[in-house]
């Protein structure tokens, strides 16, 4: 997967800012993330010999900001000339055309682009909330249809351990495919804990820390369940609707 854009122009880098998203939320075996940045050529040869392709990158149609474009394969039979190219003028559709003819055989045939609308694209400015939108449309996209079938199989039913100095501790396995980007949110909802996955560092919350080489982690929650830690291993579930870890409290009855 492939994110294009300026990341000093606004809007324009929410090609490189998406791959930052999708890195933090762990990158499945199997895929590979590229800031693609401005040089197109470059993003050429990092198509050679892949079986798909995702290119982000931002539009400036005329539509309403936040737009969101997915332009499949189908739609590349015609391209743009690549006759008195350079380096600064070079696209994305630039880089599939100039990919077909460099790379011959090795030129994956399965490619998809995302285009969002820009707001605009003025140096120094952050993402726009309705490209941040858009971007965040083109994530669950790319999850559900490119990197789900890659990750893992979750299991519904774990466990895990709180111990008496407040901690909650996880294994390596269902850190990895629950919590990628090690960013939690943890609170008490009536008889139960939640466990709520955030995308990254940046959006504040708890932290998992790494344990010991196996990859197994923890977080401090004391002060979440002051007084009412249930130390031991408790039986957790994954609640697809809150979308979180669920642990139980106390026993049902």
């Amino acid at each position: 997967m492939v994110g294009c854009g300026n990341l000093l122009r606004g809007d324009d880098g929410v090609g490189p800012v998406l791959i930052r998203h999708l890195w933090e939320l762990g990158v499945p075996d199997g895929a590979q993330m590229v800031d693609g940045g401005t040089a197109g050529m470059d993003t050429a040869f990092r198509m050679r010999g892949a079986k798909r392709v995702v290119i982000v990158d931002a539009a400036a149609t005329g539509a309403a900001p936040g737009t969101v474009y997915r332009v499949p394969g189908e739609e590349f039979e015609e391209l743009p000339p690549l006759q008195g190219l350079h380096t600064h003028s070079f696209r994305w559709d630039h880089a599939i055309a100039f990919a077909r003819w460099a790379l011959g055989d090795a030129c994956p045939t399965d490619i998809t682009v995302f285009l969002i609308e820009v707001a605009g694209v003025d140096y120094g400015a952050e993402l726009s909330e309705p490209v941040l939108a858009g971007m965040q449309t083109v994530i669950d996209v790319v999850e559900r249809d490119f990197l789900g079938p890659l990750r893992p199989a979750k299991a519904s039913q774990v466990t895990v351990e709180f111990t008496a100095d407040g901690y909650l501790r996880l294994d390596a396995a269902l850190a990895a495919s629950r919590f990628a980007s090690d960013a939690v949110a943890a609170i008490v909802r009536g008889n139960d804990f939640l466990l709520i996955p955030l995308r990254g560092p940046r959006s504040g919350g708890l932290l998992l820390k790494q344990r010991n080489p196996a990859g197994d982690r923890s977080a401090l929650i004391h002060e979440v369940l002051y007084g009412r830690i249930p130390v031991g291993v408790r039986t957790a579930f994954w609640d697809d609707e809150r979308g979180a870890l669920r642990v139980p409290l106390e026993p049902t009855t």
